[in-house]
């Protein structure tokens, strides 16, 4: 386990594996676990770093902002702290968000980007997601902490006996969300999915002009996987690969063909 002071606060992240270094920037109610064996498999021939955003898994709530736009600024500071010029961003769902939003205000910071399962418009959020992201939820859970308290419950019992709806292997999955659902405020929880559901992207995306691959699970419940369309369709120069037996979660469903496909993509893209 590693940390490194920003301006903001503290970030926890782990770093595996020697060479050309790699990001990996994890989703809404995520951590750095969800990376465990795609740091290992990468590590392989990249130095891979996989970081926890403020407010999620090691890295707490530290009291500061828990925007989709701050996180951009953190994967900005980190990079710089780390002394490092420029990297592939490597983002699952909203740190797939992030990542198209670093490489947009920090072109010269990005090499390429792959997004799994990434919201480039907030209204792609399920339902669920975008019954949490009620603007109300954050100053009420302020002032009622039981506000949160049942969310969380709610979540954690969801978890507990429907997570097969969302990977194949529902326990696994179960087991570390439930984890990183420990860590959480309700600070962090709401004004990230808040800010992720009014995110819009589509309009700068034209800007990118590095290499884009966007991977995405015919099954997603978690964010309509037709966003692979919008992607093509304002990143024209982008490359989608469609996951016809994955959910949400590719790393997870089909691992083997997840991990090629960005092995190969980062090391030919």
């Amino acid at each position: 386990m590693a940390t490194l002071v920003t301006e903001q606060g503290i970030v926890h992240y782990e770093a595996h594996g020697r060479g050309r270094p790699v990001l990996l920037l994890h989703g809404w109610l995520g951590s750095w676990a969800l990376w465990h064996n795609t740091i290992l498999e990468l590590g392989k021939e990249f130095r891979t770093y996989a970081l926890d955003f403020w407010g999620f898994g090691e890295s707490g709530d530290q009291g500061m902002d828990f925007s989709v736009d701050n996180f951009v600024v953190l994967v900005n500071q980190f990079v710089d702290r780390l002394g490092i010029p420029n990297a592939p961003l490597v983002g699952h769902s909203m740190g797939g968000t992030v990542s198209l939003g670093t490489a947009i205000q920090q072109p010269e910071k990005v090499v390429k980007v792959i997004v799994i399962g990434s919201p480039i418009q907030g209204t792609s959020l399920s339902l669920l997601l975008k019954l949490a992201s009620f603007d109300g939820w954050l100053s009420l859970s302020r002032r009622l902490p039981m506000v949160f308290t049942v969310f969380m419950r709610g979540l954690r019992l969801f978890m507990g006996g429907y997570a097969h709806l969302l990977a194949h292997d529902g326990r696994a999955l179960g087991k570390m969300m439930d984890a990183d659902l420990a860590n959480l405020s309700g600070n962090t929880f709401f004004e990230s999915i808040g800010t992720l559901r009014k995110t819009d992207l589509s309009p700068r995306m034209g800007e990118i002009k590095m290499p884009v691959l966007g991977i995405y699970g015919a099954r997603d419940l978690i964010v309509n996987p037709n966003q692979s369309k919008v992607l093509k369709a304002t990143t024209p120069h982008s490359k989608v690969a469609w996951f016809e037996q994955s959910g949400h979660f590719p790393m997870l469903d089909e691992p083997t063909r997840f991990h090629s496909t960005v092995r190969d993509f980062l090391n030919n893209g």
